[in-house]
């Protein structure tokens, strides 16, 4: 018979890292990632969202009334998440790239300067949150941009912060592009 345990609420933690920064190990789903390769990137707000978008192509015979089977197309996946902690350094990763500086007694962000052509700066991203059955859960995202249109809005009503939606890409033909690893249940 089914309980509580088996369902899932509460917050992740975000870290973001280079692309092909050295991943955890399996079995340290429930540790901080090496602060030398993975920065948190702090407090989110209304959640984190995961979507995997699945495009299959029907299957059909001229001998048969009933769908063949399907083969998968296309598939997309992205992270959507308000990072509720409006930093430089924050603005620096949904830009995908830029300078932080810092003088006496202030910081600087100068966007990068780049053309159409520039390759992007891929990170990673890892989405600590929990499992089902009352363990935790790790989501490896192995290849990511920000690549939705970027927002900051200062209002009397609402919270300040970075709406940002990261997408995930092809890594290699021997590397998958994301993996999640969860705790057993005890």
């Amino acid at each position: 018979m089914a309980n509580e345990d088996v369902l899932v609420m509460g917050p992740a933690t975000l870290y973001i890292g280079a692309f092909g920064a050295t991943e955890p190990a399996d079995s340290a789903y429930a540790s901080v990632p090496a602060s030398g390769s993975w920065t948190d990137l702090g407090f989110t707000m209304d959640g984190c969202e995961l979507s995997i978008e699945q495009d299959y192509k029907e299957l059909v015979a001229d001998q048969s009334v009933d769908k063949m089977g399907a083969r998968l197309q296309e598939r997309s996946f992205k992270v959507k998440v308000s990072l509720a902690e409006p930093s430089l350094d924050n603005l620096l990763v949904v830009l995908n790239d830029g300078t932080v500086a810092s003088g006496a007694g202030f910081h600087t962000y100068t966007p990068a300067f780049v053309t159409s052509a520039t390759q992007p700066t891929y990170r990673a991203l890892i989405i600590d949150g929990w499992a089902s059955g009352g363990g935790r859960a790790r989501l490896i995202i192995r290849k990511v941009l920000s690549t939705d249109n970027v927002k900051l809005k200062y209002s009397k009503e609402d919270q300040t912060v970075y709406e940002v939606e990261f997408e995930g890409f092809y890594v290699d033909e021997s590397t998958a592009p994301w993996k999640m690893i969860t705790q057993d249940p005890s």
